[in-house]
């Protein structure tokens, strides 16, 4: 009987090992008596683990799955549209003087020149031939060439396609909010 003592013991431990590893979530709990792939049975879960286990959903043929839940959508900001007309730039040799605002023009920011639009106000250009957009904000005064609606700053013009022409036709709306 010491060997059937000796084997309930280490049942004993192997189940104690069996409990503490499904405890720590290292491997899933099963009865060692389980039927296995081997055995041409699939196994069964049953009880605790199988209200563990996560269940997939497989649609029918001819059913489709539920939409999955969207991400949120940003919300497009309200645009007013202030027309159209021909865009041109300006940069190095206007870079780092001081606007008609106060602050230094910076060739590398996104900042225009309108003669009326309040400092500050974001407005939208649209290259036509293009279609490339970017959202500036109004800082200077200008332009002072005849037939020109807006001067944008270097790093605008290039997001924009202007830089080969030097001018191009754009769209301008103005940004609220």
């Amino acid at each position: 009987m010491r060997t059937g003592n000796r084997i309930n013991a280490l049942e004993g431990r192997g189940l104690r090992a069996a409990l503490l590893a499904a405890l720590l979530g290292l491997v899933p709990l099963a009865a060692s008596s389980a039927a296995t792939p081997a055995d041409g049975v699939p196994p069964v879960e049953t009880g605790a683990v199988a209200a563990e286990m996560a269940i997939e959903t497989v649609p029918l043929p001819g059913t489709a799955m539920p939409d999955a839940p969207s991400a949120p959508e940003i919300a497009e900001p309200v645009t007013t549209p202030l027309g159209s007309g021909t865009a041109s730039y300006y940069g190095r040799k206007f870079n780092g003087r001081r606007t008609a605002s106060g602050e230094p023009f910076d060739m590398g920011a996104m900042t225009a020149a309108h003669r009326t639009l309040p400092f500050g106000s974001l407005v939208r250009v649209t290259n036509l031939a293009n279609g490339k957009s970017v959202t500036v904000r109004i800082n200077d005064r200008g332009p002072f060439s005849r037939g020109r609606i807006i001067d944008v700053s270097r790093a605008a013009a290039e997001e924009l396609g202007l830089i080969a022409r030097g001018h191009g036709t754009v769209e301008l709306a103005l940004v609220e909010g």
